[in-house]
């Protein structure tokens, strides 16, 4: 936010929550490398084994959230200046 020149105001603090949520979504659903240690592989293994698993619901969880604030970006007019703040820190942070 400091190299485009934000704020930390409301705007962005909303933001960066949505990106917090986001965040804890995917880990909660990286976490499956705990059903993997649970039926006897090794952490190493088990992480790799439950990130093949999620790695897709990840990735396109990436991609969706950056792809609807994309259009935010094209805007025009007061909504363009209400949220292009908005949309530029969800974008760079997730």
């Amino acid at each position: 936010m400091y190299l485009f020149g934000y704020s930390l105001d409301n705007i962005s603090l909303m933001a960066l929550t949505l990106c917090v949520g986001s965040w804890w979504t995917t880990r909660s659903s990286a976490g499956e490398h705990l059903r993997h240690i649970d039926i006897g592989k090794s952490p190493l293994q088990a992480t790799l084994d439950g990130s093949k698993e999620v790695a897709f619901t990840i990735l396109s969880m990436t991609i969706s959230l950056a792809a609807v604030f994309i259009p935010v970006l094209f805007m025009g007019g007061n909504p363009r200046r209400l949220l292009h703040e908005f949309a530029v820190t969800i974008i760079v942070a997730v």
